[in-house]
């Protein structure tokens, strides 16, 4: 009986050994720092899509010509009107804007008596532009861009003066013609957060459309209004 109970007493002895193993060893696994499972950090899922609601200023140039008056020049009235751009990116650098909006615009002459205040007619231009944009990445919340392209204006609901400047001329029909122009572009955003930012924008086009209408009732005139605008921008920024 005695050996029967010594072998019953070192298997249970046994037994706790293993179990005290089996407890001790986890613990002392995570006491020797055990590494961690690494997560990747959350990353923004790119959205290629943005809006701007920008008020735009158009700013002219004072110049243009009469082709029957010698030292004859034309003036173009300044404006100021809302405007909505979209930009798709292609990729975080590259990207494509176009703008919409409508302006309104009085030319009227200038240079020698002959055109001298001759009021020469409104226009309401309606000139979407596309520019090919780069977007500089690595300065923060502060995103620069430089771009080019090309603008189409067409030129519609125009009226003449049909007043007599001090020589007693007058435009009694008035017509400028559509054209393209090229484009420069430079700007910047600044995020405020991952979607909303504010904006300031300046293009420059090179717009001279041809212009031709009746002066006096009688002759026929033609010319060029050289507009070469400069476009001004400041607005609101949403990025999807």
């Amino acid at each position: 009986m005695n050996g029967y109970h010594g072998m019953v007493v070192r298997a249970l002895l046994a037994s706790a050994a293993v179990a005290a193993t089996a407890v001790c060893v986890p613990a002392m696994a995570a006491d020797m720092g055990a590494k961690p499972v690494y997560k990747a950090p959350a990353v923004d899922s790119f959205s290629p899509w943005q809006i701007r609601v920008r008020a735009l200023g158009v700013v002219t140039r004072d110049s243009g010509h009469v082709d029957q008056v010698p030292g004859s020049g034309l003036a173009t009235s300044d404006a100021v009107v809302p405007e909505l751009d979209i930009t798709y990116y292609f990729t975080p650098n590259i990207a494509a804007e176009v703008i919409l909006g409508v302006t309104r615009h009085h030319v009227t002459g200038t240079g020698v008596a002959a055109t001298d205040g001759l009021d020469v007619g409104k226009a309401w231009l309606l000139p979407p532009t596309l520019t090919l944009q780069y977007h500089f990445t690595n300065f923060g919340a502060f995103k620069p861009y430089i771009g080019a392209g090309v603008n189409y204006t067409w030129f519609f609901s125009q009226s003449a003066g049909n007043v007599p400047n001090g020589a007693g001329n007058f435009i009694t029909d008035s017509h400028l013609h559509d054209t393209a122009a090229p484009v420069a572009q430079i700007g910047f955003d600044y995020m405020l957060d991952r979607h909303w930012g504010v904006n300031l924008d300046v293009k420059k086009l090179w717009l001279r459309p041809s212009w031709d209408g009746t002066l006096n009732g009688a002759v026929p005139v033609t010319g060029k209004v050289n507009l070469d605008p400069w476009l001004i921008a400041g607005g609101v920024t949403y990025r999807f």
